[in-house]
């Protein structure tokens, strides 16, 4: 079963609206991550500074508090970011900046070193660039601000057709495929979990038939909304087709299912503000918030006359029961009630609404 829904969801473009919602989720779950690698950066190149500077007698200058300002500013501007677009910029801006702090701090050191630290500056960015949540133009750009910024052949005596020069480009060629390679598979990857993860979700809390919430979705959703506080401006219908076991035996199962789809789309159509759901069988529920009981009853009302009046093949009435739902109630308390004033609303003839009073 897991396979294939798998499949089925490789199979499938990503919507672009869930390209947004992925990156951003990514975003908020590895921000602590990213703060992470900002810090260590940052707090490695002020080391490696500090060495440079003191045991290579190069000096420490306005320079180097100027690179340590600039990063300990774009590390805590991070703290502050809220936003998956915002970060792509920042992480460019800090790339940048390190890796000009990197070129600073490898000139500092006896020539014949210089091409490997920057070879290795260079792989230790794109390597923490790769696993960092950015989109694929800011990630390219970071290639190109890294290569730019530590290419070893700015550095006297290498050339690109010697023998170092060519492997230093073998190398750097092979570094760069990989990076790129473990990214995209990466961000992919990720990408099409989350998207499974959608599916399931929404698998759990979406009827297979009818295509509307589910019992366990009204249950979670009404009783937050009950926790929240719902004062007396709440009501609860329950709903149930009219003969619909007699439409079943005598036109068969999937006329039964054709009925079913036909009444959640009426009361989607008529309740879409509210919370509703199939319950199971031919019981849906309705949560209504905010009205009084006139309108309440009107609304209800107004779902009965439209299952009535809808010309379909096999047409069907509705009985509904509704109740208030008081500060006092449980939601299984108003479920109860309701269930027992649709009770009633059969008895009476069907195709009716009853509201729930509370014994006298």
């Amino acid at each position: 079963m897991y396979k294939t829904i798998e499949q089925q969801v490789l199979r499938n473009a990503v919507p672009p609206a869930l390209h947004a919602e992925f990156r951003q989720h990514d975003f908020e779950s590895l921000k602590p991550f990213c703060l992470l690698i900002f810090c260590l950066s940052f707090a490695i190149w002020v080391l490696f500074d500090l060495i440079v500077s003191y045991l290579g007698n190069q000096g420490f200058t306005y320079v180097s508090m100027v690179f340590i300002a600039s990063l300990a500013i774009l590390t805590i501007i991070l703290g502050f970011v809220r936003k998956a677009a915002h970060f792509d910029v920042l992480n460019l801006l800090f790339v940048g900046v390190i890796t000009l702090g990197m070129r600073l701090v490898i000139d500092g050191i006896p020539l014949e070193l210089r091409p490997a630290w920057l070879i290795l500056g260079a792989s230790s960015v794109l390597y923490s660039v790769s696993v960092l949540p950015v989109r694929h133009w800011s990630f390219f750009a970071a290639v190109l601000i890294t290569w730019f910024n530590l290419t070893p052949y700015r550095v006297s005596g290498v050339t690109l057709f010697d023998m170092r020069g060519s492997m230093l480009l073998c190398y750097g060629t092979f570094l760069t495929g990989l990076t790129l390679y473990t990214y995209l598979n990466l961000r992919h990857s990720k990408l099409y979990n989350f998207y499974m993860s959608k599916l399931l979700l929404e698998q759990a809390y979406v009827d297979a038939l009818t295509e509307i919430p589910n019992r366990r979705s009204f249950m979670t959703k009404a009783n937050k909304h009950m926790e929240q506080g719902v004062g007396d401006t709440c009501f609860l219908a329950m709903i149930d087709i009219d003969n619909f076991k007699k439409v079943n035996d005598q036109f068969g199962h999937d006329i039964g299912d054709v009925v079913l789809k036909r009444t959640a789309e009426n009361i989607k159509a008529s309740m879409t503000e509210f919370e509703y759901a199939r319950l199971g069988g031919e019981e849906f529920v309705i949560y209504l918030w905010d009205v009084d009981q006139a309108t309440a009853e009107q609304r209800v009302d107004a779902l009965c006359r439209r299952v009535r009046e809808d010309r379909g093949e096999y047409p069907v009435t509705i009985s509904i029961g509704i109740t208030q739902v008081r500060a006092q109630d449980t939601l299984s308390n108003a479920l109860a009630n309701a269930d027992e004033a649709l009770y009633q609303a059969k008895h009476d003839g069907k195709d009716r609404y009853v509201l729930w009073r509370a014994p006298a």
